[in-house]
């Protein structure tokens, strides 16, 4: 999922094509102004700021931010390696990807090979260059989707085509070893792509599920939505049901749904509201989604966003007035998304996998959700950096947590 990120007090953009950091010094200079155009400025700055921040929301980003220096790449061959500045994501054990060239180039890196706290850099081992030329790379970005497709993973598959409002949404259909009777549908978070789900597809297969990747809505896939915005889940979730009814016109008879951060919360609607939702026999959820204004509050205060800003904009998004500035065909009913408060609607089987160093989407939500139904949901902790990068950085304990769960769940026999 991307960053959301605040505008300056100029509405700029910085020269790596990120957002600049809001000035708060400057606007705190307005109440030395006194008097009503002051308080008219404020207001109208607040407006503002909330508009901005709550289209920052809805609105698909098409470029990334190149926000990792590439510092070098020494070796050749398979003793490539790569250099990058050192933070938690890139010192972090496990296997990511390096995006550059505006995404036309993508590198698989490995292993940790040096690290110099002193000079604040990280040596990892570049795995597999998939398009590109690393070598003359300058800045790129920092990405979980280690693969670029299913033959990456060495496993056949076929691109087929779901209906969707629009028109038509590929999909990777990775079939099982033998006739599969439960289908994993894989359901990406915002601004990713179906390559999020690849890394879930090793442990599908080995319960005995195929796996159907699917793109949705706006996510530079699939068909837009009429009205060019995310619903945040609420009108994602028709794109999963007809993921599920594709599934069973092959003749499968239930699905599981892997939901990663607002694919989560697209999971959840689906399992709440879809006519299928009685062939959904379990949710499995990383770094979800689990309360969406927990989630801007948190976004708010991360980009020094004042409080009051950031409500006005929750405000914005679910309400019909809002509609003007957001571009929202119909407003977002941010209480439908609150799974902590409609804990005791959710009637599936649900593992939560999520770790307590999430820089987007705080865990606490997660954890309360699992407490309020314990019945139905497991809670799964773990420890590594960043934003769904749970399997990365712990693959055999992620592998090992849903494979658990699921064979209990699925009820597959031993073995």
């Amino acid at each position: 999922m991307d960053v959301l990120r605040a505008p300056s007090a100029e509405a700029g953009t910085a020269a790596d094509g990120g957002t600049r950091t809001v000035p708060w010094a400057r606007w705190a200079l307005l109440g030395a102004a006194g008097g009503a155009a002051a308080g008219s400025l404020v207001a109208g700055a607040t407006s503002g700021l909330a508009s901005y921040f709550a289209r920052q929301v809805l609105t698909p980003v098409r470029e990334r931010p190149q926000d990792l220096a590439i510092l070098a790449v020494v070796g050749s061959g398979p003793d490539r390696e790569i250099i990058l500045p050192a933070t938690a994501e890139t010192t972090a054990p496990g296997v990511y990807s390096v995006y550059f060239d505006a995404g036309a180039g993508h590198a698989r890196v490995g292993e940790v090979t040096s690290y110099s706290p002193r000079e604040g850099t990280v040596q990892r081992k570049v795995e597999r260059v998939y398009s590109g030329d690393l070598a003359r790379a300058v800045r790129g970005w920092w990405g979980g989707s280690a693969y670029p497709d299913p033959a990456a993973l060495g496993l056949a598959a076929d691109e087929v085509r779901i209906a969707v409002e629009g028109g038509d949404a590929p999909a990777w259909l990775v079939p099982a070893a033998q006739e599969a009777r439960t289908w994993a549908i894989m359901v990406h978070g915002r601004g990713a792509t179906r390559t999020e789900g690849l890394r879930a597809v090793h442990t599908a297969r080995s319960l005995g599920l195929a796996s159907l990747l699917i793109s949705y809505r706006n996510d530079g896939e699939a068909p837009h939505a009429p009205d060019r915005r995310y619903g945040l889940g609420l009108t994602e979730w028709r794109d999963v049901e007809a993921a599920i009814g594709y599934a069973l016109a092959q003749g499968t008879e239930d699905v599981v749904l892997f939901g990663w951060s607002m694919g989560a919360a697209v999971s959840l609607q689906a399992a709440d509201q879809s006519v299928y939702r009685d062939r959904i026999r379990a949710l499995v959820l990383d770094a979800p989604v689990i309360n969406w204004v927990d989630v801007l509050a948190y976004q708010a205060k991360l980009n020094r966003i004042p409080e009051t800003v950031g409500r006005f904009s929750q405000w914005l998004i679910s309400n019909r007035a809002g509609r003007v500035v957001t571009g929202l065909a119909a407003p977002v009913d941010l209480k439908l998304l609150d799974w902590v408060a409609r804990s005791d609607h959710l009637a599936v089987p649900t593992l939560i996998l999520h770790s307590e160093h999430d820089d987007f989407v705080p865990y606490g939500p997660s954890a309360e959700l699992a407490e309020r139904n314990p019945g139905l949901v497991t809670f799964e902790r773990f420890s590594s950096p960043g934003h769904t990068k749970e399997w990365n950085a712990e693959p055999e304990h992620w592998e090992r947590a849903v494979t658990g769960w699921l064979s209990r769940v699925l009820a597959l026999p031993a073995g």
